[in-house]
């Protein structure tokens, strides 16, 4: 089939590289002229696919990256996997709504378009197809098919792979399963139909919204546990031994990324447009996440002043910037926060993020260096953000006069946990 992906960001490119590589002749339309310059040179941005496999596909002919929309005419199937983004509160559709006019205009009978970009229930039916309908002059169910299947990205899961993760699938009506099944049978190992596009948006919502709300609660618990004196990840491994009924999560400085700080947001968004009633889970979740930051700094401000120090010309590392461990991606990473706060209050802070050197196309702005033994030893306060992989943990602990460790990964007289 002719397969168009539009957005070629960490959802769209390894779905694109895939249904190439299983014999699906792909577009990967992206209106970022760069991304699209980068691509077409066989230079992946997105962790998941590596630039060896982006250039196999290249150089079979069976993937393009363009940014001409004229490129798009022909396509049997259309996948749209652009960005949703949150303003001030406030679902962003405009990348959907765009996308949708795009395909729209080369949209031919008997074709079919996909929405994977998370976002409200309702989207598919009330924005999607009216937009289509539109631009192309045709009927959805009638000259066209039509449906949604959320992306599952996890980046840098080891454990489930793209292909090997259970795919939804809908469909605006039986052919339009029908088609949409069939297509992603061909990319994923499982696919699991519902009955329609309104079940599997909220579908999605529920999977990110459960992990939002289990995070704030133990994120919580965690700033009242440390006053009460007890250890919070001893008390977590020892409900983990429970075989049943527990799901374990950990603390942290905050959530960040493209799902999670959002996602829920839209489900409670829609409940409030909707219903006129608030999502109180939803929106106690999100009160203590954001405030995971400030509780980083005043741990931080407190341990200074038990050492005589003042946070003003306090020089202070932070390790790890990036919102999750060995990601290259530091869209709503709580560290900025930690930065910001830091920085408020008359702190030297530098950055050491060996995953983003020297913090090339960034806009955090405190100092960026590497976590060498020498800049570990002449910081005040080390706070251990992200264990990454290629952080040298004994060796920071070695040289460290203090350390906030976020993330349990060390113990000792210098270390105090969140």
């Amino acid at each position: 089939m002719q397969i168009v992906v539009a957005g070629q960001g960490c959802v769209g490119l390894p779905l694109a590289v895939r249904a190439a590589e299983v014999g699906h002749q792909v577009v990967g339309y992206d209106v970022d002229p760069h991304r699209v310059r980068q691509l077409a040179a066989g230079d992946s941005h997105v962790e998941d696919v590596p630039s060896a496999r982006l250039r196999a596909v290249l150089d079979t002919g069976s993937y393009t990256a363009t940014a001409d929309a004229d490129a798009l005419a022909g396509y049997d199937l259309a996948v749209i996997t652009v960005p949703t983004p949150l303003r001030d509160g406030v679902p962003d559709l405009t990348y959907i709504e765009t996308s949708a006019r795009t395909l729209g205009d080369h949209l031919r009978p008997g074709a079919t378009v996909v929405l994977e970009s998370t976002t409200y229930p309702g989207t598919t039916e009330e924005l999607l197809l009216p937009t289509l309908e539109q631009a192309s002059g045709l009927y959805a169910g009638v000259d066209f098919q039509a449906g949604f299947s959320p992306e599952r990205i996890a980046p840098g899961n080891k454990r489930w792979s793209f292909e090997g993760t259970p795919k939804l699938v809908s469909g605006i009506d039986a052919k339009s399963l029908e088609v949409i099944k069939e297509f992603y049978d061909g990319i994923f190992h499982t696919t699991v139909p519902v009955s329609g596009p309104r079940v599997a948006e909220l579908a999605k919502l529920i999977e990110n919204t459960f992990r939002y709300v289990n995070i704030s609660m133990i994120n919580e618990l965690a700033t009242l546990t440390n006053r009460l004196g007890v250890d919070i990840w001893e008390a977590i491994d020892a409900a983990d031994t429970k075989p049943f009924g527990f799901t374990r999560f950990t603390p942290g400085p905050g959530v960040g990324g493209h799902c999670l700080p959002v996602d829920p947001l839209f489900l409670s968004w829609k409940i409030q447009q909707e219903l006129d009633v608030p999502f109180r889970f939803v929106e106690l979740a999100d009160d203590v996440n954001q405030n995971m930051p400030d509780y980083v700094v005043r741990r931080v401000v407190e341990a200074l002043d038990k050492r005589g120090l003042d946070v003003d010309g306090a020089r202070i590392l932070l390790l790890g910037l990036t919102y999750k461990i060995n990601a290259t991606d530091l869209r709503n990473s709580p560290s900025a926060r930690v930065a910001e706060l830091l920085t408020g209050l008359g702190a030297d802070v530098r950055g050491a993020e060996p995953n983003i050197p020297d913090g090339a196309g960034t806009e955090l702005t405190l100092r960026w260096v590497d976590a060498t033994p020498q800049e570990v030893a002449a910081a005040d306060a080390v706070v251990l953000l992200m264990d990454h992989s290629r952080f040298d943990l004994p060796k920071i602990q070695r040289h460290a006069a203090w350390v906030l460790d976020c993330r349990n990964r060390m113990s000792g007289a210098n270390i105090e946990v969140l």
